[in-house]
C-alpha cells in the first residue's frame, strides 16, 4: 500500500494521522529478544553505564531546571538490584541499557520530587517519556499479579520482568493491554460532539470513549460506544469511521485508539450516569465558551486533546485545559 507523507492512503483518500501524541513517544529500542537472555541481562546489570529508574504507584523521581523536567536516572552500579528486582526497558542509540526498579515506598530513592505521567509526561523528552510510560505500565501489571489468578500461588518474575510464572500450576502470565476507542464525532455542519462524564465538574468536556468488547472490532466499538453514550448514530459507510493514531494510557493498562467519525444523526440522548451531558460545538462556540471559562478541555498529554485540535485546525491555548489529574 502506498504511503502519503503525514498520512496513509485509503483508496484515493489521504487521511492525516495524529502526531505529537505525548505518551506515544519513545527514544529507546525495546530489543525484546534480549529479555530471555539471562547472560546478557546480567552483563548489563553489571555495566556502570546502564541506567536505573525507580517507580512507585505510577510515579518516578524527577529533576527540574528552568526549562525542562527529566527522570532522575542513576547507574545500576550504585544499587544492589538483581535481575529479580528490575524490569528491562530497552537500549538507546548509544547502546545504554535502561532498567526500572519497583519500590514499595518513595523514601531513599532519589530526589524528593516524584512525578506521575499526568504531572510531567508532556515535559519529558522522547526517551524519558517512553521509559516512564513503559515503567508505569509494567508496575501496574506487576502489582496486580503478585499471585497467580488461576491458583492463587505467589508468582515469580521471568523474562527480565516481562512475564511471571506460577511455581504451583506452572501458568505463565504476561502484561495485558486493554484496547479502548476514543472518538471525536463530526456532523454535516462540521460541529464536534463532546461529552461530560457524570463525575466531572460542570463545563469539563472531552471526546467520547469506551473499551472494546470481547469479539468486537475497534470500528464496531466506536459505533456502539457513541450510540450508548450519546444516542448519536454513526454513518454506516466504512469511511465514516477514520482511524488516526494510538497512545498508551497506563491507567492502569489501556491503549487508546483514536478516531474521527461522521454522524448520521444529531439527536442527543445521554444515559445520565456515565455521561451526564453531551453537546454539539461549532468552532466559534467552542472558542467563545473556552475564552469565557465556561468550558474546559482535556490537557495536551491526552489523545482527546489532539483529536479536538485536529478538528479545530490547530493548537488550542493551554489555559483552556482542565486539571491534569482527570486527563483522558
Amino acid at each position: 500500500m502506498a504511503r502519503a507523507r503525514g498520512g496513509v492512503w485509503l483508496g484515493s483518500l489521504t487521511v492525516a494521522m495524529l502526531d505529537t501524541l505525548m505518551l506515544a513517544r519513545s527514544g529507546v529500542d525495546r530489543v525484546a529478544e534480549r529479555r530471555s537472555d539471562a547472560e546478557w541481562i546480567s552483563a548489563r546489570l553489571a555495566d556502570p553505564a546502564s541506567r536505573l529508574m525507580s517507580v512507585n504507584d505510577g510515579a518516578a523521581p524527577v529533576v527540574r531546571d528552568a526549562q525542562q523536567v527529566a527522570l532522575a536516572l542513576r547507574s545500576v552500579a550504585d544499587s544492589e538490584v538483581t535481575a529479580e528486582d528490575v524490569a528491562f526497558l530497552g537500549v538507546d542509540d548509544d547502546d545504554v541499557a535502561y532498567f526500572v526498579e519497583h519500590v514499595a515506598d518513595r523514601e531513599g530513592h532519589g530526589p524528593a520530587e516524584w512525578g506521575s505521567l499526568r504531572d510531567v509526561g508532556s515535559g519529558l523528552d522522547d526517551r524519558d517519556a517512553g521509559l516512564l510510560v513503559t515503567a508505569v505500565a509494567l508496575d501496574n501489571w506487576r502489582r496486580g499479579h503478585g499471585r497467580c489468578p488461576r491458583c492463587g500461588a505467589l508468582t515469580l518474575a521471568r523474562q527480565a520482568g516481562w512475564s511471571r510464572t506460577c511455581p504451583s500450576c506452572e501458568a505463565l502470565h504476561f502484561p495485558r493491554t486493554d484496547p479502548a476507542v476514543i472518538v471525536l464525532v463530526r456532523d454535516d455542519d462540521d460541529r464536534a460532539l463532546l461529552g461530560r462524564q457524570g463525575r466531572w465538574q460542570e463545563g469539563w468536556f472531552s471526546t467520547l470513549a469506551g473499551f472494546v468488547d470481547p469479539g468486537e472490532s475497534a470500528e464496531a466499538a466506536v459505533r456502539r460506544e457513541v450510540h450508548e453514550e450519546s444516542g448519536v448514530v454513526i454513518g454506516s459507510h466504512p469511511d465514516d469511521v477514520e482511524y488516526l493514531g494510538s497512545q498508551p494510557w497506563p491507567f492502569p493498562a489501556s491503549l487508546m485508539l483514536g478516531y474521527h467519525a461522521r454522524a448520521a444523526s444529531t439527536d442527543i440522548v445521554v444515559d445520565g450516569e456515565e455521561i451526564a451531558q453531551a453537546r454539539w460545538f461549532s468552532r466559534a462556540e467552542l472558542i467563545a465558551e473556552c475564552e469565557a471559562g465556561a468550558v474546559r478541555l482535556p490537557p495536551d498529554i491526552s489523545i482527546a486533546r489532539r483529536l479536538i485540535e485536529r478538528w479545530y485546525g490547530g493548537e488550542l491555548p493551554g489555559d483552556w485545559s482542565r486539571p491534569l489529574g482527570v486527563a483522558r
